[in-house]
């Protein structure tokens, strides 16, 4: 698999215009399972073809279990200077629901490790609106990240997917379906509490403290070109076409063997563009930029656009500052029923 990967670096080196890296991440899986030193080999492959801003931020995603003293001790010798933890909960009983491989004492210790061998810049994941939660377990969820001095926090509701343990669970009547009222509860109060301690809610689900908030993200968010590498991984032009790499890890890999590209690509009409930037940047505290979509669009499309958000700027639902078009904070949970009442169809 990492020959394969770095063959894809090279057949793939001239696409990013831009060559002077601000971001490079490791996630979509679990690449804490690699040693050390084949992370690295992936980075000094990157290098060859690429250079790194001197700010560059470089991300591991990684599950506690895998993060220790030896682990840790390595990785502090390297580029990699970010660190996105799945911790999901402090308590036991949400991670056995979620079926996660490590306990509550893991999701803390593997954080406080990481602090002790200079990883200052930690993100982790939380998990709130869970059945085997309750408010005062959120609260405390809350507070325990405050107390490890975590300064970026990424937080998604629970959602059933179909064909998971947990919906079949729940249809067995097992464990309890999530529900929405409690969800919101918990989203508000995260909202407060956190913006209390200093964090920004810079985009829906995303909490960072000032000189925190994720690069890597941010350029999805702000729609700027980006590059994937490996199965399953996505890519961006900046422009009208996406890609997208097989999901079979062993087809994937043939394929590199043979120097071809296990992708698919789509070009963007102008309506996908449309409404990807709305969907995209209606999440975020920085909202749609209306100079740049008069530059990019069509008269006709932008003279649609502006009879349909009349309605919803009335009733408080957007609002157009300093020409940027926001969703208020207090209806961020309803952004993706915002966004797509706006789409072009």
């Amino acid at each position: 698999m990492i020959a394969a990967i770095k063959k894809e670096i090279f057949l793939r080196k001239e696409e990013l215009e831009n060559k002077n890296l601000k971001s490079l991440y490791f996630g979509g899986g679990t690449p804490s399972i690699l040693k050390v030193d084949e992370l690295q080999s992936i980075v000094d492959e990157v290098l060859k073809y690429f250079s790194f801003d001197s700010n560059i931020e470089i991300t591991l995603e990684a599950n506690p279990d895998d993060l220790d003293k030896n682990f840790l001790k390595d990785l502090s010798h390297t580029p990699f200077n970010r660190l996105s933890i799945g911790t999901q909960s402090f308590f036991d009983e949400d991670l056995k629901m979620m079926n996660r491989a490590h306990n509550s004492g893991e999701a803390e210790s593997s954080i406080k490790r990481a602090q002790d061998f200079g990883f200052e810049n930690i993100s982790i994941d939380l998990i709130y609106g869970s059945s085997t939660s309750n408010f005062e377990i959120w609260k405390k969820n809350l507070r325990k990240t405050i107390e490890l001095q975590v300064p970026h926090v990424s937080s998604y509701a629970l959602t059933v997917e179909p064909k998971t343990a947990l919906n079949t669970w729940i249809s067995q009547g097992k464990i309890a379906a999530p529900k929405e009222a409690e969800q919101h509860q918990e989203f508000f109060y995260m909202t407060d509490f956190l913006k209390d301690h200093g964090f920004d809610h810079y985009e829906i689900s995303n909490f960072g403290k000032p000189g925190f908030h994720s690069k890597h993200n941010s350029a999805y968010w702000k729609y700027e070109e980006y590059l994937g590498i490996g199965p399953s991984a996505h890519s961006y032009n900046g422009r009208n076409e996406r890609s997208w790499n097989i999901a079979n890890n062993q087809l994937y890999i043939n394929s590199l063997n043979q120097n071809k590209l296990a992708n698919e690509t789509e070009i963007l009409s102008e309506k996908d563009q449309f409404n990807e930037m709305l969907m995209i940047g209606l999440r975020t505290i920085w909202g749609v930029n209306l100079f740049s979509l008069k530059e990019k669009f069509s008269a006709e499309l932008l003279e649609y656009f502006q009879s349909e958000i009349r309605t919803k700027v009335e009733d408080g639902l957007l609002k157009i500052e300093n020409d940027h078009l926001t969703i208020p904070e207090k209806h961020w949970f309803l952004a993706d029923g915002i966004a797509s009442d706006l789409f072009i169809v």
